[in-house]
């Protein structure tokens, strides 16, 4: 393992924000595929921490094992995603071998959104009620639909006596999202269960 990779221990609030795709020029730079269109998460930190690709994508890797720490020296927007430059990363042959590996931050290292706005991270696990304050789920996951985000519900369901596991999308927008309280973990909607 390179000098400039330090081994470290992921932050338990850590926050996956993209990949390192591949090296850029020959100075050590490489070119970062966000998993956001919003990158100011990672316009926002300079200590970066980085994993290895997941098993299936991680044939030849051998930069490290683990979770190593780096920090951004340079970071820009370039064409369709970014490029950046990490403390000690100065040929390409170092910045090739971190192809493919996975750039996560604290989520407390994280710019404060304004005021109505969240984070998708954010919402991923809180309660939903509606106004009658009947249970609606649990958000598992949000889906972006072009100009909408949708929130993803898991409940459980009974059919024919046997319980199971069910989804409900409720579109994440005022007309029907009536209250956020991050504090409590919960969303009030104005939804039904039979919608």
């Amino acid at each position: 393992m390179s000098a400039a990779l330090v081994a470290s221990v992921l932050p338990a609030d850590a926050v996956e924000l993209g990949r390192v795709q591949d090296a850029w020029g020959i100075k050590g730079w490489v070119r970062i595929q966000p998993h956001s269109a919003d990158t100011d998460a990672l316009f926002a930190s300079q200590d970066w921490y980085l994993q290895p690709p997941e098993a299936r994508f991680a044939r030849g890797f051998s930069a490290f094992k683990g979770c190593v720490a780096v920090r951004v020296t340079e970071l820009k927007v370039h064409a369709d995603g970014l490029v950046a430059r990490f403390e000690g990363v100065d040929d390409r042959t170092l910045a090739e071998s971190l192809k493919g590996c996975r750039i996560s931050l604290p989520r407390s290292a994280f710019p404060e959104p304004e005021e109505g706005e969240y984070y998708w991270v954010d919402l991923i696990g809180l309660r939903v009620v509606n106004r009658e304050g009947e249970d609606l789920g649990v958000v598992r996951d949000l889906m972006s639909t072009g100009p909408t985000s949708v929130l993803v519900l898991e409940y459980l369901e009974t059919v024919d006596g046997e319980e199971r596991a069910a989804e409900r999308m409720i579109p994440f927008v005022a007309a029907y999202i009536d209250d956020v309280d991050r504090a409590t973990r919960r969303i009030t909607a104005d939804w039904q269960k039979d919608y």
